[in-house]
């Protein structure tokens, strides 16, 4: 049974990470990051550098970005990143050895820096942390704006295996009901420059549920990305959040029409990819067949076991027992005084605003973060993990998305149905904790 039959809304919550960073607080005994990270396994570590800078705000965006950079504040911003490298690296220590397995430019919009403070930026990754961006998956976030020839040179010659580029629409009138001003022409334009470059992978976003889209409207933007031929495409619902551009215009998105319009646009996004040689990897996430071997994407690391090191006033680090971050805003007014904070901040040492995760919360994420892959979970890998099975720890939520119709067991592997990724954005909020759901309750946006 589909879970509109049990009339339950699709669309709750998109879970990237969990515990969501809503749920982390200050840490008044402000940890030493070299007491974090003893011990921990730092052979596969994810290195992630957020650059909290685009030229616009999107309506929908509730990243954690300003537009805008006055004043010398990238260069402001760099020093601080290199501060906080160096102290990360210090923390690490050289006792066991430290390996990044994979690394991302994120923000925010990384091209955002001039082509030289790109070079800074790799170098700041490179000879700081001691990542060596050309031997892993690097990936790195783009706009049409800001994708420009000398900056897409200078990532794929220091390493770079993905560009993601944020289209969400090639139709204009599309693209201005989202808070999104750009043409067409030039969005092709900086596809073409970057498929030039050579980087083997492409990615493009896409959004449904915008104002005014249509299934025509919608089919045209999936072709327009399809003549490309990227390697990847994710497909978004658009959501509408506290303190975005869309919120304040009054757009709440509340409606069961709008659940209605977003799952068919799903539906159809969904067929049409797979009838043009693409699988499906996740509820957002398409890539093209055929393709060899394809450099790994965030979305391939195995972020329910290994370790995470977040540079950047935006990025989240993660241990065994500790995600940590620094302060989070929505408001443009928050944000810009949390960055100048960054910049001015000489003392990295130490963990700032966080959430403690013990056995329990390891237990969730994992099994939420595998169970979002269309691929699923082998049940023996989390037994071993874990030394119980799935039913044992979570018998209410397993029982009850396979009698909504959600979740199978086949051949020890525990996956998604088709409707239960339709309905992930559903699934993934009913496996968090009740300690993260009061947390998260009691959040004041800001």
């Amino acid at each position: 049974m589909s879970g509109a039959a049990h009339g339950i809304r699709p669309y709750r919550s998109y879970v990237y990470a969990y515990p969501h960073k809503t749920s982390y607080r200050p840490l008044p005994e402000r940890p030493a990051l070299r007491e974090l990270w003893a011990g921990e396994d730092k052979s596969a570590l994810s290195l992630y550098l957020h650059i909290p800078f685009c030229e616009v705000r999107c309506g929908f965006c509730n990243l954690f970005t300003r537009i805008g950079a006055p004043d010398e504040l990238t260069a402001r911003y760099l020093d601080a990143l290199e501060r906080q490298a160096l102290a990360v690296r210090e923390a690490l220590g050289d006792a066991d050895a430290v390996r990044f397995a994979a690394a991302a430019f994120g923000g925010g919009t990384p091209t955002f820096l001039t082509a030289r403070e790109l070079e800074r930026l790799c170098d700041i990754a490179e000879k700081r942390t001691g990542a060596d961006l050309r031997a892993v998956p690097l990936s790195v976030e783009t706009s049409p704006a800001t994708a420009t020839a000398d900056r897409l040179a200078v990532l794929a010659e220091r390493g770079t295996t993905r560009l993601s580029i944020g289209v969400q629409s090639f139709v204009d009138e599309e693209a201005r009901a989202a808070v999104r001003p750009q043409r067409r022409a030039d969005v092709e334009a900086a596809l073409g420059r970057i498929r030039d470059t050579g980087v083997p992978v492409l990615n493009i976003d896409l959004i449904y549920g915008i104002e005014g889209q249509t299934e025509a409207t919608w089919r045209r933007s999936l072709d327009a990305a399809l003549a490309w031929r990227p390697e990847e495409l994710y497909l978004y619902p658009l959501y509408v959040r506290p303190l975005t551009a869309l919120g304040r215009q009054g757009e709440t998105g509340g409606d069961a029409a709008w659940d209605e319009q977003r799952l068919r646009l799903y539906r159809e996004g969904l067929d049409h990819l797979l009838a043009h040689g693409y699988e499906q990897v996740s509820m957002r996430m398409f890539r093209r067949r055929g393709q060899g071997t394809v450099p790994r994407g965030p979305d391939d690391h195995a972020c329910q076991t290994d370790g995470m090191i977040g540079l950047g006033c935006g990025a989240r680090s993660y241990t065994s027992g500790l995600h940590y971050s620094f302060d989070y805003a929505v408001d443009m007014r928050r944000i810009r005084t949390i960055i100048d904070d960054y910049t001015e901040t000489a003392d990295f040492t130490r963990a700032e605003v966080g959430r403690r995760i013990d056995d329990g919360e390891a237990r969730r994420r994992h099994l939420l973060q595998s169970l979002l892959q269309a691929q699923g979970m082998e049940v023996s890998g989390y037994r071993d993990r874990f030394g119980s099975a799935p039913a044992e720890d979570f018998p209410v939520e397993l029982a009850a998305f396979a009698g909504r119709g959600w979740l199978e067991e086949i051949g020890g592997l525990l996956r998604l149905t088709p409707e239960g990724l339709a309905y992930s954005d559903a699934l993934g909020p009913e496996l968090f904790s009740p300690a993260v759901r009061d947390a998260m309750a009691v959040y004041e946006p800001k």
